[in-house]
């Protein structure tokens, strides 16, 4: 069974950091990434990562989120947070064979 489960979530003031965490299982993922989705809008990517020297970040969270991997976790550093970084985040991985997973999410949620 795959599974994908995210933590590290939870309630911070503006300027503030949070590490989320996404612990994978049931299958080899080729590349691994983080999402997120606030209130009323689509879910949108935040960072990918195929190897540490082959990473992706959305333009919004530049310089400022630090995504990794140590096998089969993944990680998401964000610092400097900021009250539109509010939303749920989903860590996402595709296997082998190009087939998409996605874990249940973690609530983030940053106060001005």
């Amino acid at each position: 069974q795959v599974q994908l489960v995210e933590s590290g979530g939870g309630l911070v003031q503006a300027g503030g950091s949070l590490r989320l965490s996404c612990s994978a299982s049931g299958r080899i993922f080729a590349s691994m990434g983080w999402s997120r989705q606030a209130p009323g809008k689509q879910r949108e990517f935040v960072a990918h990562i195929i190897s540490s020297d082959n990473v992706n970040y959305a333009d919004s969270v530049k310089g400022r989120f630090t995504i990794s991997r140590d096998g089969a976790t993944l990680y998401l550093q964000m610092n400097s947070l900021k009250p539109e970084d509010t939303a749920v985040y989903y860590c996402s991985g595709y296997d082998l064979y190009g087939q998409q997973y996605w874990g249940q999410g973690t609530q983030v949620t940053v106060s001005s």
